[in-house]
C-alpha cells in the first residue's frame, strides 16, 4: 500500500491513498464553493491549471498547508 508523507509542525505523519483523497476532495469542494487560496498562485500558474480546484487543493496539500486534519480511531484493548 502506497502511503503519502507529510510534515505538520514537526510531525512526521502518513497519510494512506483514501486519506490523501478525501482531504484533497474535501478542500476542492470548499475551493470550489468561494474558499481563498491558502498557496499564492500566480495568474499564468491558474491559468495553467485552468482554475481547476483539484489541482490547486493538490497543490495546497504538497506543500504541507491543509486546514484538514484526519482523526484515525484508536484501538480497542481485549
Amino acid at each position: 500500500m502506497r502511503k503519502t508523507t507529510t510534515t505538520v509542525e514537526q510531525e512526521h505523519i502518513d497519510y494512506t491513498k483514501y486519506e490523501k483523497a478525501r482531504m484533497i476532495g474535501s478542500r476542492a469542494l470548499q475551493l470550489s464553493m468561494g474558499a481563498p487560496f491558502l498557496l499564492d498562485l500566480a495568474p499564468v500558474d491558474l491559468e495553467k491549471i485552468k482554475y481547476n480546484p483539484i489541482e490547486i487543493a493538490i497543490k495546497e496539500f504538497d506543500a504541507g498547508i491543509l486546514p484538514i486534519t484526519v482523526k484515525r480511531p484508536g484501538l480497542k484493548a481485549k
